[in-house]
């Protein structure tokens, strides 16, 4: 199951996974494939029942291709800086990039949550990312999302996923691994259910044809060129 899931995020397949039981600022998913492009999301839920949300600082950790979602009704600044260290991209140095960007204007009530979406390319190297958050309410309190993850106003973590990559292999070959180890899974249950007749057979030709598009969305996403 943790292959489908890697591989599912890989694609850019992967639906958003519903929050923990914490109305903590998160960035959703919380996991993603080293060096891949994928798209998230900043989760901003109201924790007060007398205040509204309405700014939200984020401080992003070093990450190349940068881009963001529209989101209705608030105002987006985008601060940018140079990097301590680049990143190696593409054979390439990126030296610049998102440091810290505002949402504003808006307002979160009591009771709602909001996110705030962003695609970006997860760094090579990097077990984990962290977001440092900064909450405003209408009532002048301000709650920094900035602590350790065991803390009782934990700064938002992404985790990177190191797929196994052999010696001259790109991410495609690797992506296309996970995929095929996808359809052995997928024929398992399968072979298992054989002596059920025509509900088996249907339920391999299925599992046969998501696994085909999946492969086809992801030579898609591999051939096209990102956009900086």
């Amino acid at each position: 199951m943790r292959r489908i899931a890697l591989a599912a995020t890989a694609l850019g397949a992967v639906a958003l996974m519903a929050a923990p039981a914490v109305a903590h600022v998160t960035v959703q998913p919380s996991e993603a494939v080293a060096g891949s492009f994928s798209r998230f999301v900043v989760r901003v839920p109201n924790e007060r029942d007398d205040a509204s949300t309405t700014k939200v600082v984020v401080h992003f950790p070093p990450m190349a291709f940068v881009s963001f979602e529209d989101a209705p009704g608030w105002e987006r600044r985008e601060k940018k800086g140079e990097f301590d260290e680049p990143l190696e991209v593409f054979d390439s140095e990126v030296t610049e990039g998102i440091q810290t960007v505002t949402w504003s204007g808006g307002e979160v009530e009591p009771g709602e949550f909001t996110e705030f979406g962003f695609s970006a390319r997860m760094p090579d190297g990097e077990e984990s990312l962290t977001f440092e958050a900064i909450q405003t309410y209408s009532s002048g309190e301000v709650v920094e999302w900035t602590g350790a993850p065991d803390s009782e106003e934990p700064a938002p973590q992404l985790h990177s996923i190191a797929l196994p990559v052999e010696e001259g292999q790109g991410e495609l070959a690797v992506l296309a691994k996970v995929a095929s180890s996808m359809d052995h899974s997928a024929a398992a249950p399968a072979e298992a259910d054989a002596g059920d007749g025509s509900d088996g057979q249907l339920g391999a030709i299925l599992g046969g044809i998501g696994i085909a598009l999946g492969l086809i969305a992801l030579l898609v996403a591999f051939t096209r060129k990102p956009a900086a």
